[in-house]
């Protein structure tokens, strides 16, 4: 159903802004009906949040009261890569804009979308000059796209090539909605990039390569080449990482107390991220007379959700800390147990990430299913995402996250073996290296006899980075002796991650072949 156009309303302004995390419904929406009917599909929630996590001041929308009725997503990338001959999913890192080089000279214009009852407003002129101002405040040589031939392909058989298309746009003997407003607003037609995106039936798709130089900023080539690494930042993230001992406790409130005594530890150490194993909260069985089935166990221990949330909330305001607490089978509102982890921030907010995988052992005696939404966690420290034990075995979901722009990723776990545990640990150590990303791993310690699946643990909790000259040379920031309850501590620099994700020995991220493969992820 369309849309009533709000500005006949003498009190509705329209207003042009960066975007905002809060926006990305809205900007999804907008997306899903300008390309309704066109073959092509609009931005799912993840890509936008990828986009703002990656280059948040390039990306603006045009409002008419609250209400978003333009939008506009931009990159910056080198010279070489902004000139030679690409495809949109190889330059954009398939929309998330992973491929975003904060020292590119030039700024990419990705996206232009206009909700349609909005038209006639110049709303796509406003996001244009919204660019132009970017690259001089930027001080970057311009801008660079390829834009879109909505008409080619009915007209085509009138013109014979897209070439002779194009030039007739050019020399004014045909009007494209498209190609020439961008002529008008002094961009420079530089070449056609066949298969640029082949979805776009409308313009078969050809993408109009275009700049737009930056009259303020000198276009002459720099002599010689020009340094762009070994740069870094003053700021950190502390993150300590618990390896937890399991004992029996004689009530919650003993419980608590041990969680609280890490945490205060960390806290004084002036942490911002503190991590407990996964399944620590089994600890509460232990307070049972008897021993109970793995269903019945299950079972008692989601009646302390609300409990378990309320303390842990508590403990992350209280001690101005982030926490990552493990992970608690929860009862969810449809019936199903999942095993959640909760992420308790310094603020108040509390989010919730459902272990997607649960092992064969899980689910025969817990009888616990699987999650199906993966979002990166906005914190004061920036983005991360969470991964609960066996998920970090499944190198797809760590990529979901590292293209939503999360920089820590943290891995409660819970292994009875050192086979299970060196399984989790390698492709921990995996996910770093290829995300190019920090993994911080918390296992539990310790024994509980009349637990059961809870009889014997084995960890070496770990925090771990890329293996490259920034960081330590085994790729290992910290490290814990097995089977010992303790802290182990690092500082994370999130700028160097930056720094060999754009100029390290290997560029994971940025050499990624767009142009053959990527994970698209179809839940929420």
């Amino acid at each position: 159903m369309a849309t009533t156009n709000t500005l006949s309303d003498p009190a509705i302004q329209l207003q042009l802004r960066q975007a905002k995390m809060d926006d990305i419904p809205q900007i999804a929406a907008l997306s899903e009906r300008v390309y309704a009917g066109t073959g092509m599909y609009g931005y799912p929630e993840p890509v936008l949040i990828g986009q703002q996590n990656h280059f948040p001041e390039g990306q603006f929308v045009v409002v008419a009261g609250e209400k978003i009725v333009g939008y506009c997503a931009t990159l910056r990338v080198s010279e070489k890569r902004a000139f030679k001959q690409h495809n949109w999913s190889e330059i954009t890192g398939n929309g998330y804009i992973a491929t975003h080089d904060p020292h590119g000279e030039w700024l990419y214009g990705m996206e232009v979308c206009v909700d349609p009852n909005y038209r006639g407003y110049r709303i796509g002129q406003r996001l244009y000059n919204a660019r132009k101002q970017l690259a001089q405040d930027l001080s970057l040589k311009g801008i660079v796209f390829a834009g879109r031939l909505p008409t080619l392909a009915s007209r085509i058989k009138r013109y014979g090539t897209a070439e002779a298309y194009v030039e007739a746009v050019r020399k004014k003997e045909q009007r494209d909605p498209v190609l020439s407003f961008q002529l008008r607003n002094d961009f420079e037609f530089i070449g056609l990039i066949p298969h640029y995106l082949d979805a776009d039936h409308q313009s078969m798709g050809y993408g109009v390569h275009m700049i737009w130089r930056n009259p303020k900023v000198s276009q002459t080539p720099a002599k010689g080449k020009q340094k762009n690494y070994g740069k870094r930042q003053p700021d950190s993230v502390r993150v300590g990482t618990v390896q937890y001992q399991q004992r029996k406790v004689q009530s919650f409130e003993e419980f608590m107390e041990a969680v609280a005594y890490f945490v205060d530890v960390v806290a004084d150490y002036k942490g911002d991220f503190v991590v407990f194993p996964e399944l620590f909260t089994l600890q509460l069985l232990s307070m049972e007379s008897q021993q109970l089935s793995p269903v019945e166990a299950i079972e008692a221990l989601t009646k302390y959700t609300p409990q378990f949330r309320e303390a842990m909330r508590d403990l992350a305001l209280r001690y101005n800390i982030n926490i990552i607490g493990g992970s608690h089978p929860t009862r969810m509102p449809n019936g199903r147990v999942e095993n959640i982890c909760y992420i308790f921030l310094r603020d108040g907010t509390v989010h919730a990430q459902a272990k997607i995988h649960p092992t064969p052992n899980e689910a025969y005696w817990w009888n616990i299913e699987g999650g199906s939404e993966l979002d990166v966690i906005q914190t004061d420290c920036g983005p991360i995402g969470v991964l609960i034990c066996y998920d970090s075995e499944f190198p797809e979901l760590a990529r979901h996250l590292t293209d939503q722009g999360a920089q820590i990723l943290f891995v409660p776990f819970c292994t009875d073996e050192r086979q299970g545990y060196l399984r989790v640990r390698y492709c921990c150590q995996a996910r770093a290296v290829e995300n190019q990303i920090y993994v911080v791993m918390s296992g539990n310690c310790g024994n509980l006899p009349n637990v059961a699946n809870m009889d014997i643990q084995y960890a070496q909790s770990c925090i771990l980075t890329p293996c490259d000259l920034p960081f330590a040379r085994d790729g290992i920031a910290a490290d814990t002796t097995p089977n010992t309850e303790m802290v182990a501590m690092a500082d994370l620099r999130p700028d160097l991650l930056m720094t060999a994700r754009n100029s390290g020995s290997v560029q994971n991220l940025r050499d990624r072949r767009h142009d053959l493969y990527h994970v698209r992820w179809k839940g929420k």
